[in-house]
């Protein structure tokens, strides 16, 4: 069974650009990840500075290894603690509530958000185009 990690991100407006940047940045890094399935970076419209950063793995094991890999650690590293991107074991970057703010800072720069959190859930239904489910 899938499960689904979405990591809110508090951004302030004037940090938007720096975030998304940040994010392109390391496009593909987390593609490669066994059992890796999705990946969303979504940004507020309307009514929140959240943003979300949404990923499907195959499975729990799937994301928590990917958080305790090497690429991982590579495209966290600068994060200290704080409010934190954390994806593992809260939103599983293997550090939970303690990985540093913002995502995807390096060293010496400031966090690009000023808090996170991390929702889990098992994927029950999928529907995709033309109602097949997934």
């Amino acid at each position: 069974m899938s499960v689904v990690k979405i990591n809110v991100l508090t951004v302030p407006a004037e940090m938007r650009r720096e975030l998304e940047r940040r994010f392109s940045s390391r496009a593909g890094m987390v593609e490669s990840a066994d059992g890796f399935e999705w990946f969303e970076l979504l940004r507020p419209v309307e009514g929140t500075d959240r943003y979300m950063v949404y990923t499907r793995w195959r499975s729990e094991d799937d994301f928590r290894r990917w958080t305790e890999s090497q690429a991982f650690q590579r495209g966290h590293a600068g994060e200290g603690g704080g409010a934190g991107h954390g994806h593992g074991h809260g939103h599983g970057h293997g550090h939970g509530q303690e990985a540093g703010q913002g995502h995807g800072h390096g060293q010496g720069q400031a966090p690009a958000a000023t808090g996170s959190e991390l929702w889990s859930f098992e994927v029950v239904q999928s529907t995709g185009p033309g109602g097949q489910e997934s």
